[in-house]
């Protein structure tokens, strides 16, 4: 693990902070009138999922933890663990449910982001693409005249997640959402 100044701070970056794993959210160089400049942090606890604030003082080292980001397939869940295999190695690893990020919208086959801490070879957590292709797999029937300016309805898609999505969508089409915040984007392109 290498030291590093609040100087090279920047968002995403990940930190030791008192044992745990953060990464930096958003951070704000503060030089008060009167006293030590100092830097204020929002940190996200990468393994305990807690939001803290924190603040360090201008030039104070901490702890870096290097991360990768690898592409894995999901290949299935089973009761609360999540099993993903890499592409190229084949090899499979298994994950807690909590530690699969919005595990809603995982479905078989797709391609998820496992981020690993280097140096202890330890998986933090996995993550789906920002945006998905979906069918709607239950909705309910759009009526005429219904249109794009008009209110929106929940529809189930593939993987079991709930959206909510215009008037005009029926049962079976397909649609992008973004998985980052349950948002639906758009019909999906005609293939």
């Amino acid at each position: 693990m290498a030291k590093i100044s609040t100087s090279d701070f920047r968002n995403g970056l990940n930190i030791l902070v008192d044992g745990e794993i953060y990464t930096i959210v958003e951070f704000q160089h503060v030089k008060p009138g009167k006293g030590p400049a100092f830097v204020r942090t929002k940190l996200k606890g990468v393994e305990n999922e807690k939001n803290i604030d924190k603040t360090f003082r201008s030039g104070e080292n901490v702890e870096s933890i290097r991360v990768e980001h690898q592409p894995y397939q999901f290949l299935y869940a089973d009761g609360d663990m999540f099993f993903f295999m890499h592409q190229e190695t084949y090899e499979q690893i298994p994950l807690e449910r909590s530690r699969v990020e919005n595990e809603k919208f995982v479905t078989d086959g797709m391609i998820c982001t496992l981020v690993i801490d280097v140096d202890n070879d330890n998986v933090l957590y996995a993550v789906p693409p920002d945006q998905i292709e979906a069918e709607v797999i239950d909705t309910d029937p759009g009526v005429k005249g219904d249109t794009a300016q008009g209110g929106s309805k929940p529809a189930t898609i593939t993987g079991g997640a709930v959206v909510q999505v215009p008037l005009f969508i029926s049962k079976g089409e397909n649609i992008r959402v973004d998985t980052r915040t349950g948002d639906y984007l758009e019909r999906a392109k005609s293939k």
